[in-house]
Order: C-alpha cells, then sequence, then structure tokens
C-alpha cells in the first residue's frame, strides 16, 4: 500500500467511475462500496484518513439508547443491524462491551430494565446478550469503586466497541485491495465542469510536492464531514449553509478509575445528555459533550467548562473521584450535523441520521451520520450515484466483505497491542524480530515498538508523526505526555524510512508538539 504505486495509478488513468473527496469514515466506506461492485474509484483525502472526527469519536458501535427514548426506533435498529455486521467483517477491531448502568432510584432500574429489554429485542438474532436487572451488591462486586450509598440495582447491558482510526485505515486497506485507489495529502481545490454546468472531474495537489492534477470523473462524491460546505462552496459560490457543527470531547485516565472490565452508562447527566465510561486500550475513556460552535478545524481545542463538566458528572458515581490531575490526554472532535429545522434549537435534539444531498452539476453530498452506520450510508450513496449517472445497476457486497485485519474467530494476542491487526500481527511479529532496532519500545511505560513505527509508513500510508502517534499506534490519546516524550525517537526512525534530513525531523517535532500540547491537561490549567 506504497503512496508512489496510488500516485503511478492517478497518472496511468484518464477517466474514473467515482471520485470520492475525503477520508474519514463515511469516504473510505463508500470506496471500499464502490470499488467492491467493479467501479473504477479514486479517494483524495486533503489531510490524513481519520484525521478529523473519524478518531475522535466515543469508540462506540451501538444502536444509541437515547434515541429510542426520542421515538427514532427506525435508526435504532438500522444501527443495531450494522453493529451486528461489523462485529462479523472486523472481528480483530470490534468488542462486545458489557455496560451497567448504576440506579440510586430503585423504579429508574426498572424503568431501564424495560427499555433495554426492547432494546434486545431490536437487535433481532444480532444481539451481544441479554441485559438484566442485578441487585447493588452485584453491582458493587462488579464496578468497586462505583458510590455504594443509596444504591438500589443496575442494568447489566451490552453494546460494541471498536477502534476508530484503526478501522479507517483497515478500510483505506480494503479498499485498496478491491481496487480503488486511496491518497491521503491530495487536496482537492476545484471543481471542474461540461458545457452543461455538470461535474466532470476535479482538481487536486499533491501536498507533498506541490504538483496538481487534472482527475476525470462525472460522479463526484463529497465525503468531508464538517467540512461538507467548503465542497459544495466550491462547487457553488451561491451555497448556504448545510452542516452544523457540535463539539463533543473526551478525557482520558488510568484503567484504575474503574477498575473493572465493564463500563458505566450515565443516562441522564445535568444537561440530559449520556455519559460514558469506558474501558478502552488498558485506560479509561470518559464522554461526551454536546457544544454548538461556528469555527468548523480539523484540530478542535475542548473548553475548561466542557472538562470540569465531565469531572463534575463522574464525580457523582465514584468513592474516588477523578480529578483533573489524573486526566492523560483531552481530545475533542466536531460532529458534521445536518443543519436543523426550524423547531431544532439544541444539537442534540437534532437528528443523528443522514443525508444524501444531489447539487444541480451532480455533486452528491453524504451529511450527518455516525460510525456505527457507516457502511449503510456508503451503500447508499453508492445506490444514490448508480441511478443517477444511469451505471451499471450492481448491488452491494459489503454485508459480507471482510474488513482488512478480519480474523476467523475473535483473537486476543498475548501481546495486546498486537489484537488491532488482526490478521497482520503474526506478520508485524515476525517484521519484528526481523531488526533488532523494530523491537526497541518507543517510550518505557508503553508496548509500541519501532517497528510498528516502521509498518504504519510502509503498510499504512503514514506520512507524518502525528499520524503515528494519533492514528497509528493511538498513543497522543492515550497518554499525550508520553506521545510528546517519545516523539523525537519516532521522528528519527519515520525519517530513516521516508528518506528524510535533521531538517525534517525537527520541524516533524515542532509541528506535532503545537497539536499535542492541546491534549495535555495543564493546558487548560496553567
Amino acid at each position: 500500500m506504497s503512496r508512489e504505486e496510488q500516485i503511478l495509478k492517478i497518472k496511468a488513468t484518464e477517466n474514473w467511475d467515482c471520485i470520492i473527496i475525503g477520508g474519514g469514515a463515511s469516504g473510505l466506506g463508500i470506496a471500499v462500496d464502490a470499488a467492491s461492485r467493479g467501479f473504477k474509484t479514486v479517494l483524495f483525502e486533503g489531510n490524513d484518513f481519520a484525521k478529523g472526527t473519524s478518531s475522535k469519536s466515543t469508540k462506540l458501535v451501538h444502536g444509541g439508547v437515547r434515541y429510542m427514548s426520542q421515538g427514532h426506533i427506525g435508526l435504532v435498529v438500522e444501527a443495531l443491524q450494522e453493529r451486528g455486521i461489523l462485529a462479523e467483517n472486523a472481528k480483530h477491531l470490534f468488542r462486545n462491551q458489557s455496560f451497567v448502568i448504576p440506579n440510586y432510584n430503585r423504579w429508574k432500574g426498572y424503568y431501564y430494565a424495560i427499555g433495554l429489554k426492547i432494546y434486545d429485542l431490536l437487535s433481532r438474532n444480532l444481539s451481544l446478550g441479554k441485559s438484566e436487572l442485578i441487585r447493588g451488591s452485584k453491582v458493587i462486586n462488579i464496578l468497586p469503586n462505583l458510590k455504594k450509598a443509596n444504591l438500589s440495582n443496575g442494568v447489566v447491558y451490552h453494546d460494541g466497541q471498536f477502534d476508530d482510526s484503526r478501522l479507517a485505515i483497515n478500510l483505506a486497506q480494503t479498499a485498496i485491495e478491491q481496487g480503488a485507489t486511496i491518497l491521503n495529502y491530495f487536496k482537492v481545490i476545484d471543481i471542474l465542469k461540461d458545457k452543461h454546468g455538470k461535474n466532470e472531474g476535479v482538481i487536486v495537489i499533491d501536498d507533498e510536492t506541490g504538483e496538481k492534477y487534472h482527475i476525470k470523473s462525472k460522479c463526484i462524491i463529497n465525503a468531508t464531514g464538517i467540512f461538507t460546505d467548503r465542497i459544495l462552496k466550491i462547487n457553488d459560490p451561491t451555497h448556504k449553509k448545510t452542516v452544523v457543527p457540535s463539539r463533543g470531547i473526551h478525557l482520558v485516565f488510568d484503567k484504575s478509575l474503574l477498575n473493572s472490565n465493564y463500563a458505566i452508562m450515565i443516562p441522564k447527566t445535568t444537561d440530559g445528555r449520556v455519559l460514558f465510561i469506558i474501558p478502552w486500550h488498558d485506560k479509561v475513556l470518559v464522554g461526551t459533550t454536546d457544544t454548538p460552535v461556528k469555527k468548523k478545524t480539523l484540530d478542535p481545542v475542548a473548553s475548561k467548562s466542557e472538562i470540569n463538566f465531565i469531572l463534575q458528572n463522574g464525580a457523582q458515581y465514584f468513592q474516588r473521584p477523578p480529578k483533573k490531575e489524573d486526566i492523560l490526554s483531552v481530545f475533542a472532535g466536531l460532529r458534521p450535523l445536518a443543519a436543523p429545522r426550524k423547531n431544532e434549537t439544541k444539537t442534540k435534539e437534532v437528528s443523528r441520521n443522514h443525508k444524501i444531498i444531489v447539487s444541480d452539476s451532480n455533486l452528491v453530498s453524504i451529511v450527518g451520520g455516525k460510525w456505527t452506520t457507516y457502511r449503510k450510508m456508503a451503500e447508499e450513496v453508492v445506490d444514490k450515484s448508480i441511478l443517477l449517472h444511469n451505471y451499471k445497476n450492481v448491488r452491494s457486497r459489503t454485508k459480507n466483505l471482510p474488513i482488512h485485519g478480519n480474523v476467523k474467530e475473535t483473537q486476543t494476542f498475548k501481546e495486546k497491542r498486537l489484537n488491532v491487526y488482526g490478521s497482520d500481527a503474526k506478520y508485524i511479529k515476525e517484521f519484528e524480530e526481523s531488526n533488532i532496532l523494530y523491537s526497541k519500545k518507543i517510550h518505557v511505560n508503553y508496548p509500541f515498538t519501532a517497528g510498528q513505527i516502521v509498518w504504519a509508513v510502509r503498510y499504512e500510508l503514514a506520512r507524518t508523526l502525528e499520524d503515528v502517534l494519533a492514528r497509528r499506534v493511538r498513543l497522543l490519546f492515550l497518554d499525550a505526555k508520553a506521545a510528546i516524550e517519545s516523539s523525537r525517537f519516532v521522528a528519527k526512525v519515520m525519517a530513516k524510512e521516508l528518506n528524510k534530513d535533521a531538517t525534517w525531523i525537527d520541524e516533524q517535532n515542532e509541528e506535532f508538539k503545537k497539536v499535542a500540547e492541546k491534549y495535555v491537561i495543564d493546558y487548560y490549567y496553567e
């Protein structure tokens, strides 16, 4: 999966069946769907895959328990079905996670138990396990740091957990295996039109070399998330706002906060949202918030009030509540919500369902949605494009298409860091053993190795220090200070592989630190 090979393919291809703009969950899913149907497909991502919202989720594949109370049953059913499909097609990334809703009011326990039984039924044959009402004493046994006073009972239920940016990389690999051409750091700067005003291609620029390419296709799909309006504006300068961004933040703590393999779901915070407290990669992830914002940026920054909100709501449930000093990483993402209708004033009230928009020039844009339903969204977008351009009607294959790394059965490797690689794990281990440098750890407190860094460059299209430390091995999300401490060593390993000099190493370190400092809690309380 080398960048050079991908560039040669765009140079050698005169016309494409499908151009996709955006390399997040939606764009990559569309690339897999289109390529697997036999369409000549190319995807351009202006930054790294999943650089924006798609790497900053709550790491859940779920139906959305709260959507039931809002009456969005269809959305819940679809998401639960998609959860089951991902569980089969990406076993190496999917985990059946047990959740507990702790109740300090007996009757609320019965209320949630009934609701979650309906949730089980909606899962049909793809259920991950039955929900049950348990006594307060059992809740404490499985969640020893939970507050005991007045605890009446708990409801246990099951949902899916995954690693978002790792799935993005695997989707890119899958798309390439299906014949697609996939490139990061290629930015679309213009859309070409024929004499009738219909789209006929794009102009893209290679961010690394500055070289421009004219890529021809009448089918152009805009899957740029929070930047959907930017592409729509390039396509039509009179375009008006389609996407309303909402910021969600997460805090990461040591696993001792939970001291359990169970997660906690708090069904109603002080602002009416759901709060999740989840074990993830030997840490604990807590989130999220829902804050309307005006500025659209790839690197949104949490606010002090949002951090305090999560700490305060979490503190109500723990004997030893989390403190700001315990936070290992803070990350924020922007949800690309479809612009609300007149009667919708709060972002948490805006439907998480997706919308497909077709412009007069035949630009197809996908707006909204979430990771859980990325596959179904992609299928619908490709179906729409087939009808729009009168392409051969080939049915989607992705329901039963294994994603790169998938294994026959769920596997757990002795070295936990290898679990996310699935079927590639044995090759990475062999790769590390082939060179003494490759087995060297990048940080004394974490198991990630230099071999994983080289692997990310050679086989996962990693181009920058941030690509590796944020989205290939996830260290920035797990422990921001450790990521900064390991950055120079990682840059040196990458520089050797990419044939870069000392200046590149210095530049990468400076660029990475500018991003990484906003993941460190000290940034917010200095």
